[in-house]
């Protein structure tokens, strides 16, 4: 295991609490209500019954597939927030989950962050044997040392005959993530554009950090990612996929890791934005390092960056303080895989029209299926059943529970609404 000398010395210093919460849905991405789901504390070196694991809960979902949020013992908030500090700032539990009818589903080594949301995501699939799926995280890699990012030039030409570009940027409803080096035999993954930035942050930085720094980093992340859509920098290789997870290529993405809710909010808040240079059409390849092991001249240090945040740098201040004066934030063109974008406006009591319609079918569809929303009526017109039913909705989704329809509500109606009906016919889940 890794670290394991550390983690007996984090057990030891616990001093706060962080929370965990488990949704669980089948492979239609439809919720499994009264899924039993057991958190453990992992198995540590130097105990005495090795081979038993101390049970700390055991839940049961509910209508909408979800457990309610636990408390549990993690390291200080504080360890998380000191570049210095040597001992893991997080703590380890391993989740079990079974359903009948459905392939038990082990995930072990869920981070849990002081004073954070942890969100385990679980999906099950339908009895075909005595199988178990096993998923083992990773440690996160500011905590463990994964190989450095071979530097590439942050602008790609894209003037060579035969190259493959985008016409435009746009965010792509999913990425195709090789789980490995580029010339390895990994498996390929299909995950939905937001899942994997939001998978990617939560292996690379700390939720636990300011505001300013978390945007500054997932926008670089986002850039990064567009980069590569864009300039379809594997595809001209030869390859049938996106991204890999390599850290010494790319970035790190983990299947089947646990995300954290402020992480969440943020990319929800602002995924269809990327990093630009004047005159420069592409997304520039922004990229990092942790800058504490691996120090990275012009590029974003991201315990620099925490550092940044904490003094009340806002998060332009943070991006242009490593990538030069002339960065600025963009806003991408199109969105694939939504069935209608969003007003540009919040949608709110009084508000009608075809919009509303639009947002209303998409809700009830999804009512439908998670029977804790408020069944709603198509008419166009916001009104406070209406209201009552995208505050159910935020609830469930981990979103503010304003009872408006604003950007990340609208697109996250919209990410619901196509998982659901399996709009994009073809993809594998």
């Amino acid at each position: 295991m890794y670290g394991n000398f550390m983690l007996i010395k984090m057990q030891v210093d616990s001093g706060d609490i962080g929370e965990l919460q488990v949704n669980v849905v089948d492979s239609n991405n439809i919720p499994i209500k009264d899924a039993r789901v057991i958190i453990r504390r992992p198995r540590q070196i130097g105990d005495e019954q090795q081979n038993q694991m101390q049970q700390i809960e055991e839940l049961n979902t509910d209508a909408s597939g979800q457990t309610q949020a636990v408390d549990l013992n993690t390291p200080p908030l504080a360890y998380s927030l000191d570049e210095n500090n040597d001992i893991q700032p997080y703590a380890n539990y391993d989740v079990e989950v079974d359903a009948p009818g459905y392939e038990t589903e082990n995930i072990g080594n869920v981070e849990i962050l002081a004073k954070e949301l942890a969100i385990q995501n679980v999906k099950m699939r339908q009895v075909e044997g005595n199988e178990q799926e096993n998923i083992n995280i990773p440690p996160h890699t500011l905590y463990y040392e994964y190989p450095a990012k071979i530097p590439e030039d942050d602008i790609k030409d894209v003037s060579e005959p035969g190259e493959i570009v985008l016409s435009r940027v746009v965010i792509p409803e999913y990425v195709v993530v090789h789980d490995g080096t580029p010339s390895s035999n990994a498996r390929d993954y299909y995950v939905t554009y937001k899942d994997y930035i939001k998978n990617v942050a939560s292996s690379e930085i700390y939720a636990t950090w300011p505001q300013a720094t978390l945007e500054a980093n997932i926008l670089a992340i986002m850039s990064f990612t567009l980069n590569r859509v864009y300039t379809e920098w594997y595809r001209n290789k030869g390859k049938d996929f996106t991204i890999t997870s390599s850290t010494a290529y790319d970035q790190k993405w983990i299947n089947g890791r646990n995300i954290f809710e402020s992480i969440s909010l943020v990319v929800d808040n602002i995924f269809d934005q990327y990093l630009s240079l004047p005159g420069v059409r592409q997304p520039i390849l922004t990229q990092y390092c942790d800058g504490r092991r691996v120090t990275c001249p012009n590029w974003l240090s991201q315990w620099g960056s925490c550092n940044l945040g904490e003094q009340g740098y806002s998060t332009l201040e943070i991006i242009r303080n490593y990538y030069g004066d002339e960065m600025y934030i963009n806003t991408a063109e199109q969105i694939s895989g939504i069935p209608a974008s969003w007003p540009g406006y919040n949608l709110d009591i009084g508000a009608s029209g075809q919009k509303v319609q639009q947002m209303q079918e998409q809700l009830d569809t999804i009512a439908n299926v998670y029977t804790n929303i408020p069944r709603v009526t198509a008419d166009g017109i916001y009104g406070e059943g209406t209201q009552a039913s995208v505050k159910a909705f935020q609830k469930i989704f981990d979103l503010p529970q304003t009872g408006i329809v604003d950007f990340a509500t609208w697109y996250k109606i919209s990410q619901i609404y196509v998982g659901i009906t399996r709009i994009a016919e073809g993809i594998p889940r």
